[in-house]
């Protein structure tokens, strides 16, 4: 199991970059490992919702919003063949900006127990580009 925590301060105020991270239909403009979401269920964002992820290189994880206080905590869980992975993000408002911390786990079974091991290790680095390229995002949409 690889767990992680990360984090970063961002110069959006928490509701508006809650809003944009909550929203599966934003990931392919910030997560690198993604060229689109699929089967997205309707509505706004809520605890519950379900999607894929398309990735670049063709795997498909089924994608779940499992929390969602507005504002403060964003939590989801991911699952593909055997290697469930978690992330939780909590906002803190720190002057006109968001303390965004990330924190997660990669659990495999069976014979990927050693991959979700090594995706773990690499995870706050992937995690802090991502949440990075997320900020530049909504700071060129402005």
């Amino acid at each position: 199991m690889g767990s992680f925590t990360v984090t970063l301060d961002l110069p959006h105020p928490p509701p508006v970059l809650f809003r944009y991270l909550a929203d599966p239909f934003n990931r392919p403009e910030w997560q690198s490992s993604l060229r689109a979401v699929a089967d997205v269920d309707p509505g706004e964002p809520h605890a519950g919702m379900h999607w894929r992820d398309i990735t670049k290189i063709g795997v498909k994880p089924h994608l779940q919003l499992t929390e969602l206080v507005p504002f403060r905590t964003l939590s989801e869980l991911g699952t593909w063949h055997g290697v469930d992975g978690m992330l939780t993000l909590r906002f803190v408002k720190v002057g006109d900006g968001t303390r965004l911390t990330a924190e997660g786990r990669v659990i495999g079974r069976g014979p990927l127990a050693v991959a979700a091991a090594i995706a773990g290790r690499w995870a706050p680095s992937t995690i802090t580009a991502d949440l990075s390229r997320a900020s530049d995002a909504l700071a060129n949409s402005h």
